[in-house]
This record gives C-alpha cells, sequence and structure tokens, in this order.
C-alpha cells in the first residue's frame, strides 16, 4: 500500500505540511513511514490529527495532547483519558477565571475611582491603601491568543 502522502493529509484535514512534520518531531504523531524518501501515513492518522485539533480547539497543550496519547496505561479506554485530563483542564480554567474576576474587579474599582493627577500620586495611593498587596497571576503563556 502506497499511503497518503504529507500533502494529502495535510488537505484532508486542513492543517500545513509543517504542522504535521512538527507533530511528528513533538512526538504527537508517529513517524511516517518512507517511500523513495517521501512521508507516507496510513489513514489513522487523519484520526488522530482529528483529535489532536480538537483538543487544541479545547485549550489543550502540545504536552497534555501527548499525554492523552501516551501517557496511559495501554488498556485505559479514550472516555478515561478524556476524563482525567479534562478534569485537569477545568480546574485549570477555574483559577483562570477567578483571576480573570479579580482582575476585573480591580479595574472596575481603579475607573471608578481613580482622582489622580499623576500616575506618582497614584502609586502612593496604591502602597498607602494596601492596594500593592494584591496579586493576580498573569494569564499563562499557554493559554494567550496567538495572532
Amino acid at each position: 500500500m502506497q499511503g497518503l502522502t504529507i500533502s494529502q493529509v495535510a488537505r484532508k484535514v486542513g492543517l500545513q505540511s509543517s504542522a504535521i512534520r512538527y507533530y511528528e518531531e513533538v512526538g504527537v504523531l508517529p513517524p511516517a513511514h518512507r517511500i523513495g524518501g517521501q512521508r507516507r501515513y496510513d489513514s489513522t492518522v487523519l484520526y488522530r490529527l482529528a483529535v489532536v485539533q480538537r483538543a487544541r480547539q479545547i485549550g489543550f497543550t502540545l504536552d497534555e495532547i501527548r499525554q492523552l496519547f501516551f501517557g496511559f496505561r495501554g488498556s485505559s479506554r479514550a472516555p478515561k483519558r478524556w476524563q482525567r485530563l479534562s478534569r485537569k483542564k477545568l480546574a485549570e480554567l477555574d483559577d483562570l477565571m477567578e483571576g480573570i474576576q479579580k482582575m476585573r474587579n480591580l479595574l472596575q474599582r481603579m475607573a471608578q475611582t481613580c482622582q489622580c493627577e499623576t500616575l506618582e500620586e497614584c502609586g502612593k495611593l496604591i502602597m498607602q491603601s494596601g492596594c500593592g498587596n494584591i496579586t493576580v497571576q498573569p494569564v499563562p503563556r499557554t493559554h494567550r491568543r496567538s495572532r
């Protein structure tokens, strides 16, 4: 069997060939067979890439996707894998939402109450009021939207 070329796979799943090569490089996809130096894939790679794309859409990192495929005993069924990783991701999202709500509240309070003439005056008032102690976790790089 000849198999699918990387361009055929890319076209069928709506990815660039470079993304498929990258997924191979980072271990999300198994290495392709080579025929005459050209990558060849069997049709199951399309299903794996569908899972990868869905996992990326819902916010999983490549490390988490690798764990989905390889971080369980071979006998672990797909629902168990998704459930375990989804629970972790939901807890992470809850933490992010809490941090975002804190940032939102602080911004609203600042927008409604700031009467300062200069930023130095603002900084002085922040230090005096203890508002300087408010810490909000930045959004992790893996959750920032790329342009």
